[in-house]
């Protein structure tokens, strides 16, 4: 098929191209040779009039031409696979579709588990693929890359649709034997002390206090920094440090864990923890499917909480 005297083809070649920024690695991806990808290239090279990927000392860097091209060209192909995968209807209990869910560890301890559980319970079949957030996540689900993302609110993308899962605040975790976990944690106290902080991948601690500095007006000291949300709470023990943290997963670290939560002095607003898909997707019955599971397993996760605090 032709569109303006362009193989429709090549556009698949294209966009795993500009991807890999790499031949051979776009090949594999297309289930293609690699002669024939550098055939694709050459062709590509005709219509656009552009060489499109150059080669840079060892590696193959996009011309500004391809450059504009690459996300329309994506968009275009993921558009399309949307409206061709989706279905007019999705039976959880025989699919065996398998969706690619970028979370946090925040997310991975305190609500996939339930997510898994009902979703097992439905659809036994169903896999999962629980992929890790780093910088700039917004940027996989605009590649389709990912079919849900699980994020707070200030992280969403507008392009597309986003519903809240919950709400949660934070508190401070203390090392039990710590002079800090006996009285009163005031203002003076949490910003004379220490603290431990999760760092998101690609990002820096400076960064993350500068944003906080900006938001609330004070800076930590920042002693440890962390690539985890969990770790954070463990990474305390021994010291006169503190991990400001989610509330669920100190809940669950107290448990197991030597250390004593408190509220924190600090004006803190509440997190508001939404999931994002693709907007190409909204009318895909697994994706609706998807979302009402996430809604139930949050009152599930709710549930089981107020079932431990009682306990």
């Amino acid at each position: 098929m032709r569109f303006n005297k362009l193989d429709l083809n090549l556009l698949v070649a294209l966009d795993a191209l500009l991807t890999e920024l790499s031949i051979s690695r776009a090949a594999e991806k297309t289930n293609l040779s690699q002669s024939a990808m550098s055939n694709a290239l050459g062709r590509l090279r005709d219509y656009f009039d552009d060489e499109l990927l150059v080669q840079v000392g060892r590696r193959m860097e996009p011309t500004p031409r391809a450059e504009v091209l690459k996300d329309a060209v994506h968009d275009v192909l993921r558009r399309i696979e949307g409206s061709i995968e989706a279905k007019p209807e999705f039976s959880a209990a025989t699919s065996d579709r398998e969706f690619r869910i970028s979370i946090s560890d925040f997310t991975l301890a305190t609500l996939m588990p339930h997510v898994l559980a009902r979703a097992y319970a439905q659809g036994p079949g169903i896999r999962f693929a629980l992929l890790p957030q780093v910088q700039s996540p917004t940027r996989a689900l605009d590649r389709a890359e990912v079919d849900l993302l699980v994020l707070p609110r200030e992280f969403c993308t507008p392009d597309h649709p986003s519903a809240e899962l919950f709400q949660e605040r934070h508190v401070c975790a203390l090392w039990r034997d710590s002079p800090l976990a006996q009285g009163e944690l005031t203002v003076e106290r949490y910003m004379s002390a220490g603290h431990v902080v999760m760092v998101p991948t690609g990002a820096n601690a400076s960064s993350v206090e500068a944003w906080m500095a900006n938001r609330l007006g004070f800076a930590r000291r920042v002693e440890v920094t962390s690539f985890s949300f969990a770790s954070t709470l463990a990474l305390v023990l021994g010291t006169d440090r503190i991990a400001t943290v989610h509330d669920r997963l100190a809940q669950l670290a107290v448990r197991h864990l030597p250390i004593v939560l408190r509220d924190s002095p600090l004006p803190l607003t509440e997190m508001h923890q939404m999931m994002q898909w693709h907007r190409y997707r909204t009318r895909d019955p697994g994706i609706q499917w998807l979302l009402q599971i996430f809604h139930a397993a949050v009152r599930d996760m709710d549930a089981a909480d107020s079932l431990l605090q009682i306990a």
